[in-house]
């Protein structure tokens, strides 16, 4: 028998059902009934394009707590990870304060809030709450054309409705043009180091990406290696996305986190002896009553690690870099934690992530004392990995200028069982990548130790590496127009930092640690292969992007971009939130989804985001 298809629209046009039924016993277990299975497709439809906004519809506590109310009612227990991924865009979010909201909304048994009032206040906040069918544009997948561009765009015009989100579902469809790998063409010819990564993949592409993941980690862990591009110093630090559907393969970058984990440890010991140290002199410092004046109070230590959490706020990641000399590494295996914390007022740290790649300075303002602080020459390292619907959740368009910092590798999906009992033995993958952790750790405490080392090219590497990009840019631009400018130049200082990781690993195997280090021509076709090969993969990406948020361009899309535009305009140069509120509020605009509007021009760079509800216009 075929199951009716909860539709929310229907919800909002009947009426409450009466309240006591639902409070007639205070002890009573959540009711059970069929509307869960009904509705809980939608639920989870809605608050994923909730995510893919980073839209705030829990403002006000009464708001919230009716929320919390509506989901209890609908879904019990289950309900409570909707409420934290509603509630996670609320600058006052606190996990354990939403748990126990929750709890008490359980306790309540709704008190005649039904799940209404969620598709109600999602739709008030601009949220779309439209459930239909997807099919329409997914059912001929299967004979999709490289990009599907006109179809995408078709389909677009048809169902004016439609959301970015589900247009992006189709972005996701595999495509027909196979993308390029690259490791059997460079495997004999890697340092020895890396030749014992790449052995150990089930396919090319699985390789492909522990090469690249092991690349990338490994530019977080590489003091005192330096060159100069474009007369500019630069070091070796990589931002690498891969991306894929899920079940993939892409989990297996888990395991280079291994190779700089013992950094990571060592730090952390050193930190955690600091910290005892630092508080048995406070000790000391506060039992001296009187006597306090002839002593000087001990300085709280810096917290000394490696890994960086996303999902920390812009004031905790700034402070983190500036307590480890600006280095660090951002190792994340959802790309959506990084677009969540970029998405809040607390976390949007987006200004100072791009300015890393550069290694530009970094200025923020420590609120304990209150002291102005600038990073100078930040570098950090990034290791995302992801579905493309994830991308386009960090990434809002294909010509933010995140996407060109980073280097993207799509991995294809492979209906093939590995065997999964292959080479088993004593030692497991994880102790494996544990071993040569351990063995890249005393490599890393030797160059810690030197001085600078500076890596260049030879001129003939030069006169090769100018004119390749000068033909990529004058290709790519011909077929992903000019856009894609970006990309092609900044990919140029990534196959610069790559060749300069692999020739710092050659010093692993010859000990010589000279103050200049000459690329080899082995390293530099090295790496030029592996760029020729991203830069297809960025186009890939590229095009998914440029899809995705072109395709839904409707005559209402035109013209609320007209607004925008015009809003953004009457902006003074220096604003706060009472400021644009008032401002789209004279406009006829909602200042709640003026919210996010103006999160994303910060993500693009349009605007500057220098203190919590101020802003400023690049």
């Amino acid at each position: 028998m075929a199951k009716d298809k909860f539709n929310p629209e229907e919800w909002l046009n009947k009426p409450e059902p009466a309240a006591e039924s639902r409070t007639s016993s205070c002890h009573s277990a959540p009711s059970s009934h069929a509307r869960p299975d009904r509705a809980s497709d939608d639920i989870e439809t809605i608050t994923a394009r909730i995510e893919s906004s980073h839209t705030d519809i829990t403002a006000g506590y009464d708001n919230w707590r009716d929320l919390g109310f509506a989901l209890s009612e609908e879904l019990g227990e289950t309900g409570r990870d909707y409420f934290h991924r509603i509630s996670r865009f609320n600058p006052d979010y606190d996990q354990a304060e939403t748990d126990k909201q929750y709890d008490r909304c359980l306790r309540a048994h709704g008190t005649g809030v039904t799940i209404k009032t969620f598709f109600q206040k999602a739709k008030e906040a601009g949220i779309s709450i439209s459930t239909g069918s997807k099919s329409a544009i997914s059912a001929e997948s299967a004979k999709s054309a490289p990009y599907r561009t006109a179809e995408i765009k078709a389909k677009s015009a048809q169902s004016p409705t439609a959301e970015i989100a589900e247009i992006a579902e189709t972005a996701e469809i595999e495509q027909e043009i196979e993308l390029p790998s690259f490791t059997s063409e460079v495997a004999d010819t890697l340092p020895d180091f890396l030749k014992r990564i790449v052995s150990i993949g089930n396919s090319e592409a699985d390789s492909d990406i522990l090469l690249l993941g092991t690349l990338t980690v490994l530019s977080a862990c590489m003091p005192h290696i330096r060159g100069v591009y474009d007369r500019r110093t630069v070091y070796p630090n990589l931002f690498l996305f891969v991306t894929a559907r899920a079940s993939s393969g892409k989990g297996r970058l888990n395991l280079c986190r291994h190779l700089v984990e013992p950094i990571h440890d060592r730090l952390r010991e050193i930190n955690e002896a600091e910290v005892m140290e630092y508080k048995h002199k406070l000790a000391e410092y506060n039992a001296a009553g009187k006597k306090k004046v002839d002593m000087e109070k001990p300085e709280e230590p810096p917290m000394r690690m490696l890994f960086i959490p996303a999902n920390s706020s812009a004031t905790a990641v700034y402070q983190v870099l500036n307590d480890n000399g600006g280095e660090g590494l951002m190792f994340e295996t959802e790309g959506d934690t990084l677009a969540n914390t970029f998405g809040s007022d607390y976390g949007n740290y987006s200004d100072g992530f791009r300015k890393a790649f550069h290694h530009e300075t970094i200025s923020y303002i420590r609120r304990k004392d209150r002291e102005y602080v600038n990073i100078k020459q930040p570098k950090l390292s990034t290791l995302l990995t992801g579905t493309p619907r994830q991308i386009l959740n960090l990434i809002s368009d294909a010509e933010n200028g995140l996407f060109s910092r980073f280097a993207f590798y799509y991995l294809d999906t492979k209906l093939v069982w590995n065997n999964v009992f292959a080479n088993s033995g004593n030692e497991t993958l994880e102790d494996y990548f544990q071993n040569l952790g351990k063995e890249y750790q005393d490599f890393f405490n030797i160059l810690k130790a030197t001085t600078d080392i500076t890596f260049y090219f030879t001129a003939e590497q030069e006169a090769d590496f100018n004119a390749t990009f000068d033909q990529w840019q004058q290709t790519y631009v011909e077929t992903c127009g000019e856009e894609f400018v970006a990309t092609v130049r900044r990919l140029g200082v990534i196959m610069y930092r790559i060749a300069m990781c692999l020739s710092a690993l050659r010093i692993m195997e010859d000990g010589n640690f000279e103050d200049t280090l000459c690329c080899m021509d082995e390293d530099y076709r090295t790496a030029k292969t592996i760029a020729d090969v991203l830069i297809q993969h960025d186009a890939r990406v590229f095009h998914t992007l440029a899809n995705t948020t072109a395709a839904p361009r409707t005559a209402s899309a035109v013209q609320r971009q007209s607004a925008h535009t015009k809003f953004f305009e009457a902006l003074p140069d220096e604003f706060d939130r009472k400021t644009y509120a008032d401002i789209a509020t004279q406009m006829g605009l909602n200042p709640k989804s003026m919210d996010r509007v103006i999160r994303k021009w910060c993500d693009d760079g349009k605007l500057e985001n220098p203190s919590h509800g101020k802003y400023a216009k690049v």
